[in-house]
């Protein structure tokens, strides 16, 4: 049995928790521990981590644990990782990458570190076969994460390759758009399931939209992409196969629940593209409109869940002329007015890194979730839009 850690975007991990219980259904052997910040702990036989790096939305990676222990210096860290048997994974024509993250450490050089795990490893090479590893930063074969906290280092093995969010389909970006895992993970904390009204008005290049649209269709998000525990010693190849033969595709709907709009043609032609090369089969709307003068694309609520843009892009097709606080404040509050009149009975999220988002609409957030977008701190908000009013000023008394 292995020990495995996931991590993930911070403030996402009790969603990947439940979507690893999820995925544990699909195994006798896997087991979900505990979430720590940054990511969740799990266990099981290696072709348990074929089925998270397949099935996982919201992981990060997919990590085995090599070896732990207590460190003083960084000596101990490279004795630590000399022990450990890496010729039973892979050899030394395999290119490798290091990396190294710590939380209260007292080591003094993080690059010094990093360079005393990979001579470890590569001297464990030298020693058996008188060869070693060579070193890509770019495309390696093999990836080692190194972790230190104030008193113990762990090194893991990365059974993913490429981080998990770069599902093989994307082609195209916008100017900064959404990790995919991070998308997925809004998608479920949202609440949204497939069948659901979802209706992103300011999509960009169409993360949010792929994701919910490759649920729809039943595609897991590594169906389309390679992982380098495809080239560990011991790759169990046709287990592998009958993992991705197991895939039943869900019957296409008959009728559109997902929409998007932007108020970039761009945007939209690229949203468009990028939901063919997800492998989307069935129809995705999606309009150029500005996100202040969208209607409701059902007469059934759902969820309107977006990343709204943040200063050039409000102003794509804006008044030049304003300065960018007019822009937002004029934008947020034409918006603000089509959803009270708009959208009554929807669920509205707001990802965004302005905490101030709340104010411009002139709405009371039902709900607000801390999250990262990155090292960028941000915030999920969530507004229950009622006919023609918000709750704030419903609750008031009648002659105020």
């Amino acid at each position: 049995m292995a020990s495995f850690f996931c991590p993930c975007p911070r403030g996402m991990e009790a969603a990947l928790t439940e979507e690893l219980r999820e995925i544990a259904q699909r195994s006798t052997t896997m087991k979900v521990h505990n979430e720590v910040p940054g990511g969740v702990h799990a266990s099981g036989e290696l072709t348990d981590a074929y089925l998270m790096n397949l099935h996982s939305r919201i992981a990060s990676r997919v990590l085995m644990r090599m070896g732990a222990g207590g460190y003083k210096n960084e000596n101990d860290i490279y004795d630590l990782t000399l022990e450990q048997p890496w010729e039973e994974w892979f050899s030394y024509e395999h290119t490798i990458r290091v990396d190294l993250t710590a939380v209260k450490s007292p080591l003094k050089s993080l690059e010094f570190t990093t360079l005393k795990i990979k001579d470890a490893i590569c001297d464990r090479f030298l020693d058996q076969y008188k060869k070693r590893p060579s070193v890509d930063t770019k495309e390696p074969d093999m990836r080692i994460f190194g972790f230190v906290d104030a008193h113990q280092f762990i090194v893991y093995l990365d059974t993913s390759g490429e981080a998990l969010f770069k599902r093989g389909w994307r082609t195209e970006t916008g100017d900064a758009p959404l990790r995919e895992n991070l998308a997925a993970g809004l998608l479920r904390v949202s609440g949204w399931k497939p069948g659901m009204p979802l209706f992103d008005p300011m999509c960009g290049s169409g993360t949010i939209l792929c994701e919910a649209a490759q649920m729809v269709q039943g595609v897991p998000p590594g169906a389309r992409r390679r992982f380098a525990f495809e080239k560990f010693h011991d790759f169990e190849a046709g287990v592998w196969q009958q993992m991705k033969a197991d895939i039943k595709p869900n019957p296409l709907p008959a009728e559109p629940t997902i929409f998007g709009s932007d108020i970039s043609g761009d945007m939209v032609a690229m949203a468009r593209h990028n939901l063919r090369s997800a492998g989307i089969l069935f129809d995705v709307p999606l309009k150029q409109i500005e996100a202040q003068q969208v209607q409701a694309p059902t007469a059934q609520p759902g969820i309107l869940l977006t990343n709204p843009p943040y200063g050039e892009r409000i102003g794509v097709r804006g008044d030049s002329s304003l300065q960018q606080d007019e822009l937002a404040n004029s934008f947020y509050a034409d918006f603000s007015s089509t959803l009270k009149q708009r959208f009554a009975g929807w669920t509205v999220y707001l990802f965004t890194a302005d905490l101030g988002v709340p104010k411009l609409l002139r709405l009371k957030e039902a709900r607000k979730t801390p999250f990262f977008n990155g090292a960028l701190e941000c915030r999920l908000f969530r507004f229950d839009m009622v006919a023609g009013f918000n709750r704030r000023e419903a609750a008031k008394p009648k002659d105020a």
